[in-house]
């Protein structure tokens, strides 16, 4: 009688082993630099797979669904119902999009290519049985003097071959920035984190400088931002790309020509850097928080290396406020220039007067260090509470902006 309890129990455990047997989803990219084109094909392999997958595509770049199992679209969204033990869904998608007239934040020549895995690959909502998860690999397929380079484990059994990783989510989807064709690279593990530079061949990059620039700050951003991911990736390109820094989960892009430091002693790439490692977001009126998070610590982290003195920080976080001067508001759809160097005089302010109400113990990275753990969206709401919540008390510096939220 006493083996009847041990029976069940090891029936139970059994069958929740068997249903929570996870299910394959291969991503497979064949690129075609004469059409512009790559083939994206979704495989699902397993005993159970998702009910039903919701596509929330771009009908101008996905197109030519095909599949054997039933689907609809409409418009932005495709609904795909696989069906075990294998299903695929097979379409096209345009790799060149312009960001501005001349610029581009996507783009195939016939020799390299540079894009975003997460437009790539569409997001996905994925209805399936609870505690149903998946396993995900991304392979390339290219002409034979390509390469690649993903911000994520290569399988060393075959080349252009990777493992998805995304901690926390149960449909796995490649994101990220991606170089292909015939690359340079350089690559060296820092502060824990493996680290990868990349560019087109030939176009004069210098991955090396890059990479010793990040060995020389990635520990400092890392020390405050620690959820820098374990595989990291700067893609760098030339004209027509996007002459500017965008940064993406586990990877940026960076144009070839910006400076490591500007003149104005800040770093577009220690800004990217950040971006990647708070990744938090705005809302229509709080994307200066998130800039301009960003932009203080480009200087700030170049001061704490040793990369600028103090007078020159000082210089540069003048500079900034005299700039900031030309923004009227901080509470607007889209962070600009002026706007996020305003942002930075009012974070530096709010920064002197944490520390003079705390005696040095509490500032501004108090609040970056939480707003980062808790990630996503960030609000002017949230953001003020959270300051004033370490402070203890109100503070002088956010009263403008605490009189525009109650307006």
């Amino acid at each position: 009688m006493k083996l009847i309890p041990f029976i069940w129990l090891t029936i139970i455990l059994v069958t929740q082993a068997a249903a929570a047997a996870p299910y394959d989803i291969d991503y497979q990219v064949s690129v075609d630099p004469q059409s512009g084109l790559a083939q994206v094909t979704v495989a699902l392999t397993g005993k159970e797979l998702p009910s039903r997958l919701t596509l929330h595509i771009d009908p101008q770049r996905h197109l030519n669904f095909a599949s054997e199992q039933p689907f609809e679209s409409d418009d932005d969204e495709l609904v795909w119902r696989p069906q075990a033990p294998t299903s695929k869904l097979r379409y096209d998608f345009v790799i060149d999009n312009k960001k501005g007239r001349d610029s581009y934040d996507s783009m195939i020549t016939a020799d390299w290519a540079v894009l975003r895995s997460d437009k790539l690959i569409p997001p996905i909502a994925a209805k399936a049985k609870s505690g149903l998860k998946s396993r995900a690999t991304l392979l390339f397929k290219m002409p034979d003097s390509w390469s690649s380079a993903a911000p994520y484990e290569a399988l060393q059994e075959q080349d252009n071959h990777y493992r998805i990783h995304d901690p926390g989510r149960r449909f796995l989807r490649p994101k990220g920035w991606l170089i292909l064709g015939e690359i340079a690279s350089r690559q060296d593990i820092i502060a824990g984190t493996n680290v990868r530079v990349a560019a087109p061949r030939g176009q004069d990059i210098r991955l090396q400088d890059t990479l010793a620039f990040i060995n020389w700050t990635l520990p400092a951003i890392k020390k405050l931002f620690p959820q820098i991911p374990s595989h990291l990736l700067i893609v760098s390109a030339p004209d027509p790309m996007w002459r500017g820094g965008l940064s993406a989960p586990n990877s940026l892009f960076m144009h070839g020509d910006r400076p490591l430091i500007s003149g104005n002693r800040t770093s577009s790439l220690i800004h990217e850097l950040v971006h990647v490692g708070t990744s938090i977001h705005g809302t229509q009126y709080s994307d200066w928080i998130v800039e301009g998070i960003a932009e203080y610590y480009a200087v700030q982290i170049l001061r704490r290396t040793g990369g600028i003195s103090n007078y020159r920080y000082e210089q540069a976080l003048s500079a900034l406020a005299k700039w900031g001067e030309e923004s009227e508001e901080l509470l607007t759809g889209s962070s600009s220039g002026a706007t996020t160097a305003r942002a930075v005089t009012l974070l530096h302010h709010l920064d002197l007067e944490l520390k003079q109400k705390s005696d040095g113990k509490v500032g501004l990275d108090n609040i970056a260090k939480e707003l980062a753990d808790s990630g996503g969206t960030v609000t002017v709401k949230d953001f003020i509470a959270i300051a004033e919540r370490w402070a203890g008390s109100e503070l002088k510096a956010l009263e403008p902006i605490k009189v525009r939220i109650e307006d």
